[in-house]
């Protein structure tokens, strides 16, 4: 499996691909944090990336690199928010129909956001259907493309060059801390990390409720857990990808957890320090960073926040819950 997986010049590629489609997001800095781990964190804020997530790197990769007869067709995702409005965004810039399969209970502002791009969303219960089974019979009767949300070479190269752009920004770094779902951002992250700064250790962060990719970097194999309950929406993943793992296992250092409550001090940091909305699952990295049990003290610290789609509504009452 190692000879297929995809390497730094695939994110490199990327890059190239997304000029004048995707924002380079800024990299801001707090000197609250640092004070407070004694360290250099640099934030690479991907909540101010187009469709307010990192998705929209992978997504744009993956569409450009369809065939004319591909486009025509269109392309169909299964996504439980942020990947939904990454293709349904990059389809509609590309001039292709796009369907994407969406959890009944995914938040508000993502359904609707994924259909204001112009997608047909169908929904399905995350907790008793089986979305890639069902996914992967709706493109097959539509003769649509299937682009998933992270165990996929092209989705992952573009998910990287968010690293890529943070490194080039800030020089190499000691650590650096991901958000982890199904892999994508992780493995991509890693590629982009190992060329540029190769010294740097990798962290993914997942949901304590859904540490399945800690479980299989401890087992060596891909572990499978039931759909996990976590205000994490975008981290509610069952299992790594194949060609994610593959990576994940090669070059990341390690994987932490961190509580939703953990998740919850984080959005309020961001919100009240740093004047930033982030989603839940955005705050993973920085929960990861501080509570992740590593010690930290005079090192340069990268930081993904992955995304900061969240519903006004929601936010405000997770701030007031906690």
């Amino acid at each position: 499996m190692s000879t297929a997986l995809p390497t730094y010049a695939d994110v490199d590629a990327a890059a190239h691909r997304l000029q004048g489609h995707a924002h380079r997001t800024p990299v801001l800095r707090s000197s609250t944090i640092d004070a407070l781990l004694g360290a250099q964190l640099f934030f690479k804020c991907e909540n101010f990336q187009r469709m307010g997530a990192f998705k929209f790197r992978g997504a744009f990769n993956a569409l450009s690199r369809l065939t004319a007869d591909e486009r025509r067709r269109g392309v169909l995702a299964f996504s439980s928010g942020n990947h939904a409005q990454a293709v349904a965004l990059s389809a509609r810039i590309l001039g292709m129909p796009s369907v994407i399969v969406m959890p009944q209970d995914a938040p508000a502002a993502k359904l609707a956001a994924t259909r204001g791009y112009g997608a047909e969303v169908i929904t399905y219960d995350r907790f008793t259907e089986d979305r890639m089974a069902l996914s992967a019979r709706i493109a097959g009767e539509r003769g649509m493309t299937l682009i998933p949300p992270y165990d996929h070479a092209h989705v992952l190269a573009g998910q990287g060059t968010a690293a890529k752009e943070l490194i080039e920004d800030t020089g190499p770094l000691d650590a650096l801390f991901v958000c982890l779902g199904g892999g994508g951002l992780l493995s991509g992250c890693a590629l982009a990390t190992r060329a540029l700064s190769p010294d740097c250790r990798i962290y993914g962060v997942e949901p304590e409720a859904g540490n399945d990719g800690q479980q299989s970097l401890a087992a060596g194999h891909i572990v499978r857990i039931d759909t996990p309950r976590t205000i994490a929406d975008g981290a509610q993943t069952q299992f790594l990808g194949d060609i994610t793992f593959g990576i994940i296992r090669r070059d990341v250092t390690g994987i932490v957890t961190a509580s939703d409550a953990q998740l919850v001090e984080s959005m309020r940091f961001y919100a009240e320090r740093m004047k930033m909305v982030v989603e839940p699952t955005g705050c993973l990295s920085l929960a990861g960073a501080r509570h992740g049990g590593i010690d930290l003290r005079g090192q340069r610290v990268g930081v993904i926040v992955s995304g900061g789609n969240v519903d006004m509504a929601r936010l405000a009452q997770l701030l007031a819950a906690g």
